[in-house]
């Protein structure tokens, strides 16, 4: 009779598929993890490419125009758009986690110049985070450059333009081009089980300057508005 109840338990697999069941869901759990991880690493990286972007084409429009002039471009200009980047990353905490820099990359005649120089005439910045992974790369200019039509602050002399070696931006003769960076520490969703806590997300873009814009300097007039210097570290 033992016999025959050993044999009776071990034919029986009404137990089968709740074993298996228990045995794969760990599995399963995990897998699921990876993917919504990877979903989203994939979906950041493409929302700070797009703000990269949009940054860099909002920049390159903006100014005071005027029929009797060229535009004339001002720190306030300057703020909306970098508020609008702040705005457009508010579900990331772009600007809590990372930093963007705006640069003038222009290649024009100064009043105080002899011939056309390139040069990054000025800067400005915003984000909490600062240091190595976070400043610009590709070059850095004073905290006053641009804001006097002055040779003290004529910006930094850039000839060989911006960007990674092989895909250097340059400003065409007469003109500039908004270029902008953006460094973001990428923030898991499962601690970094999947992707590290320090992985970083960088991205870049570059507008050639929409209108004839008075590249002499940028005006802080009307409103009078502080200005996103890259010495500051702010998120707003």
């Amino acid at each position: 009779m033992r016999m025959t109840r050993a044999m009776a338990l071990w034919r029986d697999t009404s137990g089968a598929a709740l074993t298996e069941f228990a045995l794969g869901l760990p599995i399963l759990f995990f897998l699921g993890m990876a993917g919504i991880e990877y979903a989203n690493y994939g979906r950041t990286q493409l929302l700070v490419s797009q703000i990269t972007q949009t940054l860099a084409d909002n920049a390159s429009r903006v100014g005071l125009t005027s029929n009797l002039a060229a535009t004339q471009l001002r720190e306030s200009d300057i703020n909306a758009v970098l508020t609008g980047a702040r705005l457009q990353g508010a579900g990331i905490k772009l600007t809590t986690y990372g930093r963007i820099t705006l640069s003038s990359l222009e290649n024009v005649q100064q009043t105080y110049d002899t011939t056309t120089v390139q040069r990054i005439h000025w800067q400005r910045c915003i984000g909490l985070k600062s240091g190595t992974s976070y400043d610009s790369t590709y070059g850095t200019t004073s905290t006053t450059a641009g804001t006097t039509a002055t040779l003290a602050n004529a910006g930094t002399t850039k000839s060989s333009g911006m960007g990674d070696n092989g895909y250097l931006v340059s400003a065409p003769s007469g003109g500039g081009v908004m270029f902008v960076e953006v460094n973001f520490l990428y923030q898991p969703l499962f601690s970094s089980m999947f992707i590290s806590s320090s992985t970083l997300i960088h991205s870049t873009a570059s507008f050639v300057v929409r209108d004839q814009r008075d590249f002499s300097m940028v005006y802080n007039t009307s409103p009078v508005v502080t200005r996103y210097t890259c010495d500051r570290n702010t998120a707003s």
